[in-house]
């Protein structure tokens, strides 16, 4: 298992999921795809997004969160989101966690985003989310700045 993962619950945007795979691919990153994808992996976007990465990063389909949440019964779920209080950098990441991000257009839904293990990133009052891509930049650098890779 990675020093990190990195789980996307029904990305919908081919190019962030690209971006993101990139990301994944330079850190040592596992990637986890949830449920059901806004577009194909074959897509021309997502493709060029990860450009010649693809065959660097490990990525994995998955049916549900509780499906993975059953693979790695050791590893803690942090659950990235705009409606917990909880910041970020206030964790302390271990081996094998996984950070999960919801979609694009609506984030995770409430029974996530409401456990112990949500975590948000601050922004400026006011303002509704940051692009998921930066958002997973910025979570898989806390860990690597905590743990290395």
């Amino acid at each position: 298992m990675a020093t990190i993962n990195v789980a996307l619950y029904e990305p919908e945007i081919p190019q962030n999921t690209g971006n993101i795979a990139r990301l994944c691919a330079c850190t040592g990153a596992d990637l986890y795809l949830i449920g059901k994808l806004g577009f194909s992996l074959s897509d021309k976007y997502t493709k060029h997004a990860g450009l010649d990465y693809w065959d660097s990063v490990h990525i994995e389909r998955v049916h549900t969160i509780e499906d993975l949440q059953e693979r790695f019964p050791e590893a803690t779920f942090y659950y990235l989101t705009t409606k917990s209080k909880k910041l970020y950098t206030d964790v302390k990441y271990k081996d094998g966690d996984f950070l999960v991000f919801g979609p694009e257009s609506r984030g995770l839904p409430k029974e996530y985003v409401t456990r112990d293990t949500a975590v948000t990133l601050p922004m400026k009052e006011g303002q509704r989310s940051l692009n998921l891509s930066n958002s997973v930049a910025v979570a898989v650098y806390e860990v690597i700045k905590q743990n290395g890779i």
